[in-house]
């Protein structure tokens, strides 16, 4: 059995902050933003929107762009690092906004990764029969998870959510291969210290920012561009194929440096690549799934085309997928 897509869906948030807006909150500017990162604007989640409400208003879409009833779903994973709550999962609570019956669902903690984490447990749960129709999201409101007053962090993250609908099927088609890895010996690089069982919350983590992104810069960039370049190869070699038969690179959208360096190393060429950063910013899991929708939307991928995907995130955690539509 093969893990095929049938539908795609997305949601950006209606409030667009820029770069020049940024200018007004924190010591920086539209030049040092968009010549480091790529970056002109990011999408902000409202008050009264939390991530199962985005990760809903795109699976809504998705599952109409697959042609199917939503009963049809078995399976719901969310590849997020900002739910809802501690607990219960995101998912569940997508359940319940979606109106499905009791099916398992569940959350994935792998950053930047997580959605691709996702897509690999998804072709893994097909391939054994334990699901036939899954939905798979990446969704995250990093807004409520950054600190608004840290200029080397805080332009870099958007809100906004992206589903997949997978089906299984005889075809040899959909996930073709996949390469995956983590290594936490290198979590501090990038993490989140406080609001969990090492780090419980207290009036001096709150006042220190700890509940917020910490992120050594330089060293994260160092080994995004390594991993991101191993998964991207892994994934070509196992599935078989050469870059030359990749039509098309959605690399996860963390900054525009890491993906020239990626695709250099990859041999795939800029044209073949999905560049949506400028608009999107990083919207850690989020930020594959919504530009495989935009990128199916504006008809840059069609049938039989074979799409390469690579993250890299927090953990760390990397992935390569090779997808045949």
């Amino acid at each position: 059995m093969y893990a095929k897509i049938i539908g795609t869906g997305s949601y950006l948030p209606e409030k667009v902050m820029t770069n020049k807006d940024w200018e007004n909150l924190v010591d920086t500017s539209d030049e040092w933003i968009t010549t480091r990162t790529g970056i002109k604007e990011r999408h902000f989640a409202a008050d009264n929107e939390a991530t199962s409400d985005l990760v809903t208003k795109a699976a809504k879409k998705a599952i109409e762009n697959a042609g199917i009833d939503k009963d049809e779903i078995d399976l719901i994973i969310v590849g997020t690092i900002s739910g809802d709550n501690a607990y219960p999962s995101t998912a569940n609570w997508v359940q319940k906004k979606l109106g499905l019956k009791t099916i398992p669902s569940l959350d994935i903690g792998a950053a930047c990764s997580g959605f691709l984490y996702g897509l690999i447990l998804a072709d893994s749960f097909i391939k054994s029969g334990t699901a036939k129709t899954i939905l798979v999201a990446g969704a995250e409101i990093m807004s409520r998870i950054m600190n608004w007053e840290d200029r080397n962090t805080c332009v870099l993250f958007g809100d906004g959510a992206g589903v997949v609908v997978v089906r299984a099927t005889e075809e040899k088609t959909g996930i073709l291969s996949h390469f995956w890895g983590a290594d936490g010996n290198l979590g501090e690089l990038l993490y989140q210290p406080a609001g969990g069982s090492a780090m419980p919350a207290s009036k001096e983590t709150v006042e220190k920012n700890l509940h917020t992104i910490h992120m050594k810069g330089n060293e994260v960039f160092k080994h995004a561009v390594l991993r991101m370049q191993e998964s991207a190869i892994k994934a070509i070699e196992l599935a078989g194929l050469t870059s030359d038969d990749i039509n098309l690179f959605i690399p996860h959208q963390a900054n525009i440096r890491i993906i020239e360096a990626t695709i250099k190393r990859a041999k795939i060429p800029m044209e073949k690549t999905f560049v949506n950063i400028d608009k999107t910013a990083n919207i850690s899991a989020a930020t594959i799934p919504i530009a495989l929708d935009q990128a199916k939307k504006q008809g840059k991928i069609k049938e039989g085309d074979n799409v390469l995907l690579a993250a890299f995130g927090a953990g760390f955690t990397w992935a390569g997928l090779v997808i045949k539509f």
